[in-house]
């Protein structure tokens, strides 16, 4: 082990898939899962978080020693230009993200008028967030972007949003669905955002606004605009089905992952 490898710079650092960071929230590894038909999705490459603007020197070094050569951001212009991720100074990654807004309405960003934040609110707005996901242009582009660039490019990849949860649970379960994880895996992989050891991070950079639009939030009604449900990948995978019939119709017609391009990204990230 090198002193500048991913172990040696974590350390002890480490909650399972997660790395413990200092400013960036719900960073981990998505690998390790068992694909249909034999092998395991590859870990070292398959990397997922939330935005980088609070990264400390400790946290741009863990990225830097991950090797990751692509870098998919799926927030929009304006997210991006208010939360500018830091870089290490030698960061050399390819930084795919879309020109626009992907997201009319995203948690971390309040709005919706003066209202009382209770639990079912909350999870109602995230659930409109996840019927839109499907069907907004902007997602779609940025997702057909993060295949063409797992299936192009070299090395390891890190997908992320804000807070590297909605968007970016949905990119992951997307690519692990490819591979050939089994459902309940993925089920499962999407569900532990809500045990990031860094929650704390993920308050300190949204909290606030939410706060100024909501004032004070029920806890429960918190958990469900910062954490995930269940039924948020269920409702998006229900809005798939529902316009296209099956996720593999959805995948090949309108993420342009056809049969091909299935079997080169399994042969590159199974082993």
């Amino acid at each position: 082990m090198t002193s500048d490898s991913p172990e040696a710079l974590s350390g002890s650092a480490r909650a399972g898939p997660f790395y413990v960071t200092q400013g960036i929230h719900n960073l981990r590894d998505y690998g390790g899962y068992a694909a249909f038909g034999g092998g395991r999705v590859k870990n070292g490459l398959l990397f997922r978080s939330g935005q980088h603007m609070e990264a400390s020197e400790a946290d741009l070094a863990l990225i830097h020693a991950l090797d990751i050569r692509t870098v998919i951001d799926l927030r929009g212009t304006s997210e991006r230009s208010g939360f500018p991720c830091r870089r290490h100074p030698n960061f050399a990654a390819q930084v795919i993200a879309y020109d626009g807004e992907t997201s009319n309405s995203p948690p971390h960003e309040g709005g919706g008028g003066t209202v009382v934040m209770t639990p079912q609110k909350a999870r109602e707005r995230m659930l409109a967030v996840y019927t839109r996901m499907p069907v907004n242009p902007a997602m779609i582009w940025v997702f057909r972007a993060y295949f063409k660039a797992l299936d192009e490019g070299e090395g390891g990849s890190l997908v992320h949003c804000f807070a590297g949860k909605d968007r970016t649970g949905i990119a992951a379960s997307l690519l692990l669905h490819v591979l050939g994880v089994h459902p309940d895996d993925i089920r499962a992989e999407f569900l532990l955002t809500n045990a990031a050891p860094t929650r704390a991070i993920l308050e300190r950079q949204s909290l606030p606004r939410m706060e100024a639009h909501y004032g004070a939030i029920d806890p429960e009604a918190l958990h469900n605009l910062m954490g995930v449900l269940p039924d948020y990948l269920d409702t998006y995978l229900a809005k798939v089905r529902e316009d296209h019939g099956s996720l593999d119709a959805y995948l090949e017609q309108v993420l342009g992952v056809d049969g091909a391009r299935k079997e080169r990204l399994r042969a590159r990230l199974v082993a």
